[in-house]
């Protein structure tokens, strides 16, 4: 079978790996991407080396509008040469519709109903869709989706992701006198899900005075970003502006400090001390809040008492990653559910 992946994020790269790795042992993978920053140059951490196909059309919907039409014009020409059998997707737009035009079944990945405009964009042409068993079904309302082909799995995306890469064990601190490291996520800022006006730079602000000794790291997620945390706190803060590989940088971290997507629940599911800001409200990180495996605030006082007790406490750090590491070995391997759900189309 010719199975065709449509790559568009850091964490769909990550997620789609692991089953990649499994399935290129007896199927012929075609993975394609797109030129976007986030993306570009995450694959020298991997095993996948997609073909990148039209550009992100970043914060305009205007520019998304275009950027979508025009890789659906080229992606197209493309698909039609390769022929493939199958696309798997996580909810990509242009492959949803190209994938449906071209009448090639469709098995989607999604534990993010909150992406409306994507959800809209391409759950009406996905033939089954995937997603963690703690999202209901009824969250997928008014997408066009059937619930009879809507299948859960009993795991968490950054659970698999994590599962993948643990295998990877290199670099690992050595905590003798060395600085404690508190590691920043902003938020994302261009998806079109984004409401709630942020609080990072506040946040920043009261870690950098409360922590002076401390080892201050910002991974941002677009240049503008790091042009505007570079001139506020210049020499305050580390900005890592180029990609990096995740597992190895939470590998040697003390304190997760993220806006509650993959990377805030990677952090939790590993047993960092992890706060999540909650910039995007969502069923994952709602688990995990509920679970204790993450904090929730957005309150720079209360956050920086929640660093404080990570880093003094190492009682709380082995509870902490004892109760994930529990709850990641209980998750079941969607791979299997993944190859259910081919054979029945």
């Amino acid at each position: 079978m010719k199975i065709w992946f449509d790559i568009l994020t850091p964490k769909q790269y990550l997620f789609f790996e692991y089953f990649i790795q499994k399935l290129r042992k007896q199927h012929k993978i075609v993975c394609t991407s797109r030129k976007y920053q986030q993306v570009n140059g995450i694959e020298k951490f991997g095993s996948i080396n997609p073909i990148i196909v039209g550009k992100h059309g970043g914060k305009n919907n205007v520019n998304k509008l275009l950027a979508s039409l025009n890789r659906s014009k080229l992606l197209t020409k493309k698909i039609e040469k390769w022929s493939p059998d199958l696309l798997i997707s996580f909810c990509s737009p242009e492959a949803s519709r190209i994938a449906y035009g071209l009448g090639i079944p469709h098995i989607a990945f999604s534990d993010s109903p909150h992406a409306k405009a994507v959800m809209k964009l391409s759950l009406p042409y996905t033939t089954k869709l995937l997603t963690p068993w703690i999202i209901p079904k009824q969250d997928f309302d008014g997408f066009g989706i059937d619930y009879k082909n809507i299948i859960r799995y009993k795991a968490i995306d950054a659970g698999v992701i994590i599962k993948n890469y643990k295998k990877n064990k290199k670099n690992k601190k050595n905590k003798k006198n060395k600085k404690k490291i508190i590691l920043i996520r902003p938020e994302e800022s261009e998806a079109a899900y984004i409401t709630k006006k942020s609080k990072t730079i506040k946040i920043i602000k009261k870690i950098v005075k409360e922590f002076p000794n401390e080892k201050k790291i910002v991974l941002p997620r677009y240049k503008d970003q790091s042009k505007n945390l570079k001139k506020i706190f210049g020499n305050d803060i580390s900005i890592l502006s180029k990609p990096v590989n995740g597992k190895e940088l939470l590998n040697n971290v003390d304190c997760f400090v993220g806006s509650g997507g993959t990377m805030t629940a990677e952090s939790g599911l590993l047993g960092i001390p992890t706060i999540s800001l909650n910039t995007v409200p969502n069923r994952i990180e709602d688990f995990l809040v509920r679970k204790r495996i993450i904090v929730r605030s957005d309150n720079p006082d209360r956050i920086c008492r929640e660093i404080q007790q990570s880093l003094d406490n190492l009682q709380i750090i082995k509870k902490k990653k004892e109760k994930a590491k529990k709850m990641v070995e209980s998750f079941e391997d969607p791979y299997q559910v993944l190859l259910k759900t081919m054979k029945s189309l």
